[in-house]
Protein backbone atom coordinates (compact mmCIF):
# COMPACT_ATOMS: atom_id res chain seq x y z
CA UNK A 1 0.00 0.00 0.00
CA UNK A 2 1.12 3.52 -0.74
CA UNK A 3 0.40 7.08 0.17
CA UNK A 4 -1.85 8.98 -2.18
CA UNK A 5 -0.39 10.34 -5.41
CA UNK A 6 -2.20 12.23 -8.19
CA UNK A 7 -1.18 11.00 -11.63
CA UNK A 8 -0.50 13.27 -14.56
CA UNK A 9 -3.48 11.79 -16.40
CA UNK A 10 -5.79 12.65 -13.51
CA UNK A 11 -4.44 16.19 -13.31
CA UNK A 12 -4.98 16.73 -17.03
CA UNK A 13 -8.47 15.34 -16.76
CA UNK A 14 -9.36 17.50 -13.78
CA UNK A 15 -7.88 20.62 -15.33
CA UNK A 16 -10.16 20.31 -18.33
CA UNK A 17 -13.30 19.40 -16.42
CA UNK A 18 -16.28 21.49 -15.47
CA UNK A 19 -15.83 22.67 -11.94
CA UNK A 20 -18.10 21.22 -9.23
CA UNK A 21 -17.08 23.45 -6.35
CA UNK A 22 -17.16 21.78 -2.95
CA UNK A 23 -19.46 23.58 -0.50
CA UNK A 24 -21.17 22.59 2.72
CA UNK A 25 -24.94 22.53 3.00
CA UNK A 26 -26.42 25.78 4.32
CA UNK A 27 -27.21 24.20 7.69
CA UNK A 28 -23.46 23.99 8.44
CA UNK A 29 -20.71 26.59 8.91
CA UNK A 30 -16.96 26.44 8.26
CA UNK A 31 -15.43 29.46 9.98
CA UNK A 32 -11.93 27.98 10.20
CA UNK A 33 -11.67 26.97 6.53
CA UNK A 34 -10.91 23.27 7.10
CA UNK A 35 -13.74 22.29 4.72
CA UNK A 36 -15.75 20.39 7.36
CA UNK A 37 -18.69 21.52 9.49
CA UNK A 38 -17.84 23.47 12.62
CA UNK A 39 -18.98 22.18 16.01
CA UNK A 40 -21.99 24.33 17.04
CA UNK A 41 -21.21 27.03 19.57
CA UNK A 42 -24.81 27.13 20.82
CA UNK A 43 -25.16 24.48 23.58
CA UNK A 44 -28.78 23.95 22.54
CA UNK A 45 -27.57 22.54 19.22
CA UNK A 46 -25.23 19.98 20.78
CA UNK A 47 -26.16 16.37 21.55
CA UNK A 48 -24.74 13.89 24.07
CA UNK A 49 -26.70 10.65 23.48
CA UNK A 50 -26.74 7.75 25.94
CA UNK A 51 -26.36 5.30 23.06
CA UNK A 52 -23.92 5.97 20.23
CA UNK A 53 -24.76 4.53 16.82
CA UNK A 54 -21.85 3.32 14.65
CA UNK A 55 -21.99 2.35 10.97
CA UNK A 56 -19.32 1.00 8.65
CA UNK A 57 -19.51 1.70 4.93
CA UNK A 58 -21.78 -0.83 3.18
CA UNK A 59 -19.19 -2.61 1.03
CA UNK A 60 -19.82 -6.21 1.97
CA UNK A 61 -22.05 -8.50 4.05
CA UNK A 62 -23.13 -6.45 7.15
CA UNK A 63 -23.07 -9.60 9.32
CA UNK A 64 -19.34 -10.01 8.63
CA UNK A 65 -18.63 -6.49 9.81
CA UNK A 66 -20.88 -6.59 12.86
CA UNK A 67 -18.52 -9.31 14.07
CA UNK A 68 -15.37 -7.60 12.80
CA UNK A 69 -16.14 -4.39 14.68
CA UNK A 70 -17.36 -6.04 17.91
CA UNK A 71 -14.10 -5.72 19.88
CA UNK A 72 -13.61 -2.14 18.76
CA UNK A 73 -17.14 -1.17 19.81
CA UNK A 74 -16.59 -2.79 23.22
CA UNK A 75 -13.47 -0.62 23.51
CA UNK A 76 -15.48 2.44 22.48
CA UNK A 77 -18.04 1.69 25.19
CA UNK A 78 -15.32 1.57 27.83
CA UNK A 79 -13.76 4.82 26.61
CA UNK A 80 -17.01 6.80 26.36
CA UNK A 81 -19.00 5.19 29.17
CA UNK A 82 -21.88 4.80 26.72
CA UNK A 83 -23.58 1.94 24.91
CA UNK A 84 -22.38 1.69 21.29
CA UNK A 85 -24.62 -0.01 18.74
CA UNK A 86 -23.62 -1.31 15.31
CA UNK A 87 -25.99 -0.09 12.59
CA UNK A 88 -25.88 -2.17 9.37
CA UNK A 89 -26.58 0.08 6.37
CA UNK A 90 -27.56 -1.18 2.94
CA UNK A 91 -26.24 1.65 0.79
CA UNK A 92 -24.29 4.91 0.90
CA UNK A 93 -27.36 7.14 0.55
CA UNK A 94 -29.01 5.56 3.58
CA UNK A 95 -25.85 6.02 5.64
CA UNK A 96 -25.59 9.71 4.71
CA UNK A 97 -29.27 10.29 5.42
CA UNK A 98 -28.98 8.59 8.82
CA UNK A 99 -26.26 11.00 9.94
CA UNK A 100 -28.02 14.02 8.43
CA UNK A 101 -31.16 13.06 10.38
CA UNK A 102 -29.27 12.60 13.65
CA UNK A 103 -29.62 8.81 13.79
CA UNK A 104 -25.89 8.09 13.25
CA UNK A 105 -23.08 9.41 15.44
CA UNK A 106 -19.85 7.60 14.47
CA UNK A 107 -19.18 6.26 11.00
CA UNK A 108 -16.80 5.11 8.35
CA UNK A 109 -17.79 6.57 4.98
CA UNK A 110 -16.18 5.09 1.91
CA UNK A 111 -13.82 7.02 -0.33
CA UNK A 112 -16.37 8.26 -2.83
CA UNK A 113 -19.25 9.07 -0.46
CA UNK A 114 -16.98 10.88 2.01
CA UNK A 115 -17.33 14.33 0.36
CA UNK A 116 -21.13 13.96 0.19
CA UNK A 117 -21.26 12.95 3.86
CA UNK A 118 -19.14 15.99 4.78
CA UNK A 119 -21.23 18.37 2.65
CA UNK A 120 -24.70 17.05 3.38
CA UNK A 121 -24.54 15.31 6.76
CA UNK A 122 -22.03 17.34 8.77
CA UNK A 123 -19.59 14.44 8.89
CA UNK A 124 -16.24 15.30 10.50
CA UNK A 125 -13.65 12.69 9.38
CA UNK A 126 -10.37 12.52 11.30
CA UNK A 127 -8.83 9.08 10.84
CA UNK A 128 -8.15 6.30 8.37
CA UNK A 129 -6.95 2.71 8.66
CA UNK A 130 -3.29 2.20 7.86
CA UNK A 131 -0.51 -0.35 8.00
CA UNK A 132 1.83 -0.34 10.98
CA UNK A 133 4.30 1.76 9.02
CA UNK A 134 1.65 4.45 8.42
CA UNK A 135 1.07 3.66 4.73
CA UNK A 136 -2.51 3.52 3.56
CA UNK A 137 -4.71 3.29 0.51
CA UNK A 138 -6.16 0.97 -2.09
CA UNK A 139 -6.37 0.82 -5.86
CA UNK A 140 -9.30 0.70 -8.23
CA UNK A 141 -9.13 -2.32 -10.49
CA UNK A 142 -11.02 -3.09 -13.66
CA UNK A 143 -11.40 -6.86 -13.68
CA UNK A 144 -12.79 -9.57 -15.93
CA UNK A 145 -12.81 -13.36 -15.73
CA UNK A 146 -10.38 -15.70 -17.54
CA UNK A 147 -11.87 -16.80 -20.83
CA UNK A 148 -14.06 -13.70 -21.21
CA UNK A 149 -12.30 -12.82 -24.45
CA UNK A 150 -11.38 -9.40 -23.00
CA UNK A 151 -7.62 -8.88 -23.10
CA UNK A 152 -7.43 -5.15 -22.29
CA UNK A 153 -9.65 -2.20 -21.35
CA UNK A 154 -10.67 -1.38 -24.95
CA UNK A 155 -11.87 -4.98 -25.17
CA UNK A 156 -14.78 -4.04 -22.89
CA UNK A 157 -16.41 -2.20 -25.82
CA UNK A 158 -19.75 -3.75 -26.65
CA UNK A 159 -19.79 -5.77 -23.42
CA UNK A 160 -21.46 -5.47 -20.00
CA UNK A 161 -19.49 -3.66 -17.27
CA UNK A 162 -20.56 -3.45 -13.63
CA UNK A 163 -20.24 -0.42 -11.39
CA UNK A 164 -21.25 -0.37 -7.72
CA UNK A 165 -23.10 2.91 -7.11
CA UNK A 166 -22.82 6.46 -8.36
CA UNK A 167 -21.41 7.66 -5.00
CA UNK A 168 -18.52 5.18 -5.04
CA UNK A 169 -15.07 6.42 -6.00
CA UNK A 170 -13.51 3.16 -7.19
CA UNK A 171 -16.88 1.64 -8.06
CA UNK A 172 -17.97 4.42 -10.43
CA UNK A 173 -16.47 7.91 -10.34
CA UNK A 174 -12.77 7.12 -10.82
CA UNK A 175 -13.28 4.47 -13.52
CA UNK A 176 -15.76 6.70 -15.38
CA UNK A 177 -13.23 9.54 -15.48
CA UNK A 178 -10.42 7.14 -16.38
CA UNK A 179 -12.29 5.36 -19.18
CA UNK A 180 -13.18 8.66 -20.80
CA UNK A 181 -9.78 10.34 -20.37
CA UNK A 182 -7.44 7.48 -21.22
CA UNK A 183 -9.53 5.28 -23.52
CA UNK A 184 -12.24 7.56 -24.95
CA UNK A 185 -14.93 5.20 -23.67
CA UNK A 186 -18.29 6.22 -22.21
CA UNK A 187 -21.00 4.17 -20.52
CA UNK A 188 -24.07 3.62 -22.65
CA UNK A 189 -22.14 4.51 -25.79
CA UNK A 190 -19.22 2.09 -25.83
CA UNK A 191 -20.40 -0.52 -23.31
CA UNK A 192 -23.48 -1.48 -21.31
CA UNK A 193 -23.29 -0.23 -17.68
CA UNK A 194 -25.02 -2.04 -14.84
CA UNK A 195 -25.05 -1.18 -11.13
CA UNK A 196 -24.53 -3.97 -8.61
CA UNK A 197 -24.95 -1.88 -5.44
CA UNK A 198 -21.79 -3.02 -3.65
CA UNK A 199 -18.21 -4.09 -4.39
CA UNK A 200 -18.78 -7.68 -3.27
CA UNK A 201 -21.74 -7.96 -5.64
CA UNK A 202 -19.57 -6.78 -8.53
CA UNK A 203 -16.74 -9.14 -7.58
CA UNK A 204 -19.09 -12.12 -7.24
CA UNK A 205 -20.79 -11.12 -10.50
CA UNK A 206 -17.50 -11.31 -12.40
CA UNK A 207 -16.49 -14.54 -10.64
CA UNK A 208 -19.81 -16.10 -11.65
CA UNK A 209 -19.57 -14.61 -15.17
CA UNK A 210 -22.72 -12.52 -14.73
CA UNK A 211 -20.73 -9.41 -15.71
CA UNK A 212 -18.07 -9.25 -18.40
CA UNK A 213 -16.07 -6.72 -16.40
CA UNK A 214 -16.32 -4.60 -13.26
CA UNK A 215 -14.66 -1.67 -11.51
CA UNK A 216 -13.88 -2.54 -7.91
CA UNK A 217 -11.71 -1.68 -4.88
CA UNK A 218 -8.92 -4.23 -4.72
CA UNK A 219 -8.90 -4.13 -0.91
CA UNK A 220 -12.41 -5.64 -0.92
CA UNK A 221 -11.36 -8.34 -3.38
CA UNK A 222 -8.32 -9.19 -1.23
CA UNK A 223 -10.47 -9.68 1.88
CA UNK A 224 -12.98 -11.83 -0.04
CA UNK A 225 -10.17 -14.03 -1.37
CA UNK A 226 -8.74 -14.41 2.13
CA UNK A 227 -12.17 -15.47 3.41
CA UNK A 228 -12.44 -18.04 0.57
CA UNK A 229 -15.56 -16.33 -0.79
CA UNK A 230 -13.85 -16.20 -4.20
CA UNK A 231 -10.59 -17.50 -5.67
CA UNK A 232 -7.81 -15.35 -7.10
CA UNK A 233 -7.77 -17.40 -10.31
CA UNK A 234 -11.36 -16.36 -11.04
CA UNK A 235 -10.16 -12.90 -12.05
CA UNK A 236 -8.02 -11.20 -14.64
CA UNK A 237 -6.95 -7.62 -13.84
CA UNK A 238 -7.17 -5.29 -16.84
CA UNK A 239 -6.23 -2.04 -15.12
CA UNK A 240 -4.89 -0.87 -11.74
CA UNK A 241 -5.22 2.78 -10.74
CA UNK A 242 -3.21 5.14 -8.59
CA UNK A 243 -3.60 4.72 -4.83
CA UNK A 244 -6.65 6.29 -3.17
CA UNK A 245 -7.49 6.89 0.50
CA UNK A 246 -9.64 4.19 2.08
CA UNK A 247 -12.71 4.64 4.29
CA UNK A 248 -12.55 7.78 6.43
CA UNK A 249 -13.81 7.56 10.02
CA UNK A 250 -15.29 10.38 12.03
CA UNK A 251 -18.27 11.77 13.88
CA UNK A 252 -21.41 13.83 13.49
CA UNK A 253 -20.62 17.54 13.83
CA UNK A 254 -23.12 18.24 16.63
CA UNK A 255 -21.81 15.82 19.27
CA UNK A 256 -20.43 17.76 22.24
CA UNK A 257 -16.75 18.77 21.83
CA UNK A 258 -15.79 16.63 24.82
CA UNK A 259 -17.51 13.55 23.38
CA UNK A 260 -15.95 14.09 19.97
CA UNK A 261 -12.50 14.23 21.53
CA UNK A 262 -13.15 11.09 23.58
CA UNK A 263 -14.29 9.20 20.48
CA UNK A 264 -11.26 10.41 18.54
CA UNK A 265 -8.91 9.25 21.31
CA UNK A 266 -10.66 5.87 21.38
CA UNK A 267 -9.69 5.28 17.75
CA UNK A 268 -6.06 6.18 18.37
CA UNK A 269 -5.56 4.22 21.60
CA UNK A 270 -7.28 1.04 20.38
CA UNK A 271 -4.96 -1.97 20.68
CA UNK A 272 -5.49 -4.03 17.51
CA UNK A 273 -3.48 -7.05 18.64
CA UNK A 274 -5.61 -10.20 18.80
CA UNK A 275 -8.91 -8.42 18.08
CA UNK A 276 -11.71 -9.12 15.64
CA UNK A 277 -10.78 -5.91 13.83
CA UNK A 278 -7.24 -7.13 13.25
CA UNK A 279 -8.51 -10.52 12.11
CA UNK A 280 -10.59 -8.93 9.35
CA UNK A 281 -8.59 -5.91 8.22
CA UNK A 282 -5.05 -7.27 8.48
CA UNK A 283 -6.07 -9.26 5.38
CA UNK A 284 -5.66 -6.03 3.42
CA UNK A 285 -2.68 -4.85 5.47
CA UNK A 286 -4.41 -2.48 7.90
CA UNK A 287 -3.52 -2.59 11.59
CA UNK A 288 -3.73 0.95 12.96
CA UNK A 289 -5.64 4.24 12.85
CA UNK A 290 -3.75 7.37 11.79
CA UNK A 291 -4.85 11.04 11.61
CA UNK A 292 -6.02 12.48 8.29
CA UNK A 293 -7.74 15.67 7.15
CA UNK A 294 -10.56 15.91 4.67
CA UNK A 295 -9.03 19.05 3.15
CA UNK A 296 -5.74 17.35 2.25
CA UNK A 297 -6.36 13.62 1.96
CA UNK A 298 -9.57 13.88 -0.05
CA UNK A 299 -8.30 16.54 -2.48
CA UNK A 300 -7.82 13.98 -5.27
CA UNK A 301 -11.33 12.62 -4.72
CA UNK A 302 -12.83 16.09 -5.01
CA UNK A 303 -10.84 16.51 -8.23
CA UNK A 304 -12.29 13.27 -9.60
CA UNK A 305 -15.74 14.58 -8.64
CA UNK A 306 -14.99 17.72 -10.63
CA UNK A 307 -14.02 15.58 -13.61
CA UNK A 308 -17.39 13.83 -13.41
CA UNK A 309 -19.38 17.04 -12.80
CA UNK A 310 -20.57 15.76 -9.41
CA UNK A 311 -22.97 18.07 -7.56
CA UNK A 312 -22.79 18.41 -3.79
CA UNK A 313 -26.32 19.81 -3.60
CA UNK A 314 -28.17 17.98 -0.82
CA UNK A 315 -31.58 16.47 -1.41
Amino acid sequence: MKHLMLTAAAMVLCAGAAQAEFTLDSRYTDADGDMIADIPTDPAQLVDPDTLIFAYTPVEDPAVYATAWSDFLTHMEKETGKKVQFFPVGNNAAQIEAMRAGRLHIAGFNTGSNPLAVACAGFRPFTIMAAKDGSFGYEMEIITYPGSGIEDVPGIKGRKMAFTSETSNSGFKAPSALLKAEFGMEAGKDFEPVFSGKHDNSILGVANKDYDAAAIANSVKTRMIDRDVVKADQFKVLYTSQTFPTTGFGVAHNLTPELQKTIENAFYNFDWEGTTLQTEFSKSGEESFIPITFKDNWAVIRQIDEANGVSYACQ
